[in-house]
């Protein structure tokens, strides 16, 4: 090991450092944006004597985030947004080959998560980057002492961004966070594009089972749930929507998806996917009318979008881990219900998450704004704020010429025309 892991941490096994940097320097490889960007980083040193606690999914990916930070100048502490989401080897290269302090260990419990979650708070910091908005709850509730200190951070989820609405909506975000997860690139790439082709592969790698031909029920029709739909629909699936906004709704039905209620489609449905953000979308009233084998599986943020409790004190029997991340729930009518992932994140507790490429954008955008806080958080109030658009526009410039595109640019008389109302038909 290149590294003695001098810094604070708590991982699962120091042994697998070496394995996990090569698979760290494998995603870096996919990520063109977020290199060019580190290189800059490390050039021009923008985060000296800025201390930075993440709360993100400890993934290959997140790791060329942090090391992105790091070149910069940045002191970072590290932990999972996610009990199952850890990848132990990247964790572990992390502290013993890159010496950054990391608490995440996959598998960890409740006590075991917030624990975590208060050790990265430790290194007071000047900035939180967050995915799903635990660890700014955490500040508001039982690390109150730390918010005079803060001087604003990132939200990368879209369950983030709708938990950080309410509190800036009550008054009760004591600093401004920005809600990168609401870029345009961030909504392309990541939430349509990734988590349509990683929940797939989630289900692959857990069941096996052959998509063509199957009833595939999408819960809610965001740009995740888009994505989803897309993708399972291109495998060859009878995609059915469940929605309960009407624009949404008739989206998905203009784009020749079938649009039910939870209930009809719960009695026809042979893999449901929850994507909506919220809880108890498919609970005891559906389960007890679905099929024998039926598969469930959450690609939300948090696990209470299938109702995994109901499940645990009135299936007849459980038989755990009957396949990769996959649970038996044996009904009273004898029907069997596979759950994967413990109704977590299905595309990190059961499969890799987003691919590099995915990533690239997201946290490209991350580490952009970022440095634009260094500058504009002294000036934003306390609340939730957008992506400055130029951040969103030079990322996706970025990503084109990544990939050898060239685009067309406005000649100074377009230019004029778009900007003057004088021009008439």
């Amino acid at each position: 090991m290149s590294v003695q892991a001098a810094v604070s941490h708590d991982i699962a096994n120091p042994a697998l450092a070496a394995e996990g940097k090569k698979r760290i320097e494998w995603a870096g490889r996919n990520m063109p944006v977020l290199q060019q960007i580190k290189e800059r980083f490390e050039k021009e040193k923008p985060f000296v004597g800025i201390r930075i606690a993440a709360c993100m999914h400890v993934t290959t990916e997140t790791a060329n985030l942090m090391l992105a930070l790091k070149a910069g100048g940045a002191e970072l502490a590290l932990c999972a947004s996610n009990p199952l989401s850890t990848q132990d080897d990247t964790a572990a290269a992390l502290v013993h080959e890159y010496g950054l302090s990391v608490f995440a260990r996959n598998g960890v419990d409740r006590d075991g998560y917030y624990s975590h979650l208060n050790s990265a708070l430790d290194i007071k910091p000047d900035f939180v980057f967050d995915d799903g908005c635990d660890l700014v709850n955490t500040l508001h509730t039982t690390r109150t002492e730390l918010i005079p200190g803060i001087m604003g951070g990132c939200e990368e989820t879209t369950t983030g961004v709708i938990r950080l609405s309410q509190m800036s909506k009550d008054g009760a975000l004591k600093f401004p966070m920005i809600a990168v997860n609401d870029t345009d690139t961030k909504h392309m790439f990541d939430n349509r594009f990734g988590t349509g082709q990683s929940t797939l592969d989630a289900i692959f790698r857990a069941t096996n089972q052959l998509i063509a031909g199957k009833v595939f029920v999408v819960a809610g029709f965001g740009y995740c749930g888009k994505g989803v739909a897309e993708r399972a629909k291109g495998m060859g699936a009878d995609v059915v929507v469940l929605e309960i906004d009407p624009t949404k709704a008739l989206d998905a039905l203009m784009q020749g998806f079938r649009v039910l209620p939870a209930l009809d489609a719960a009695k026809i449905g042979d893999v449901f996917i929850t994507v909506t953000g919220n809880r108890d979308v498919l609970r005891d009233e559906h389960f007890k009318v679905m099929k024998d084998g039926a598969i469930l599986a959450n690609s939300g943020h948090f696990d209470i979008e299938i109702d995994v409790a109901w499940l645990e004190q009135n299936a007849k029997q459980k038989n755990s881990k009957i396949r990769h991340q996959t649970d038996e729930y044996v009904m009273e009518n004898g029907n069997r219900l596979l759950l994967i992932a413990e109704g977590r994140l299905v595309n990190l507790g059961a499969a890799e998450g987003h691919p590099a490429a995915v990533m690239d954008m997201s946290f490209s955008d991350q580490a952009l704004t970022a440095e634009y806080l260094l500058k504009a958080a002294k000036d934003l109030a306390p609340g939730l704020h957008n992506v400055p658009t130029e951040i969103d526009k030079e990322v996706a410039r970025l990503k084109l010429a990544s990939m050898g595109v060239d685009i067309d640019v406005l000649t100074p008389a377009q230019e004029l025309y778009l900007n003057s109302w004088e021009h008439g038909s």
